[in-house]
């Protein structure tokens, strides 16, 4: 019978890695989602209420995302970072199409922060860039699980 405690078990890699990988997954549905939903549904919604009245409830419903938007990119930076580093010998075509990814990364975060900004009149324009750059994310990751 092995007294190996479960810290140092053969078993805590694939373990770390499937909570690595879900960590990455919920965080992009999260960041993604959250854009996707305010500006396909939010959006439409608040342009219907008079000027005042949806720039109230554009920055309501900002400062309630923000927290959640915050932690995703935490959560998308430490899982990237594990998947990163648990994988090496890439191609130069993975290597690549991932450098465009990362630059697609950096424009999501950046406007992430912008968008939760409060009085923001570029929002809903900016929330369109950001679902788009997010989706092509996400092409490009299926794309690289297949190459690699």
């Amino acid at each position: 019978m092995d007294h190996t405690p479960i810290v140092y078990s053969k078993a805590m890699p694939d373990i770390l890695t499937v909570i690595m990988r879900w960590l990455h997954i919920s965080s992009m549905a999260t960041l993604v989602g959250g854009i996707l939903y305010a500006r396909l549904v939010m959006a439409p919604a608040v342009a219907t209420l008079s000027p005042d009245s949806g720039n109230e409830l554009g920055n309501k419903a900002a400062a309630k995302y923000r927290p959640l938007a915050v932690a995703a990119m935490i959560g998308l930076i430490i899982s990237g970072l594990y998947k990163l580093l648990s994988t090496p010998g890439h191609t130069a075509r993975y290597q690549m199409l991932f450098g465009i990814k990362m630059l697609l990364v950096l424009h999501v975060f950046a406007v992430a922060f912008l968008v939760v900004k409060p009085d923001n009149p570029r929002r809903t324009r900016m929330m369109t860039g950001m679902l788009i750059s997010g989706l092509c994310i996400v092409l490009l990751s299926a794309w690289l699980s297949r190459i690699f």
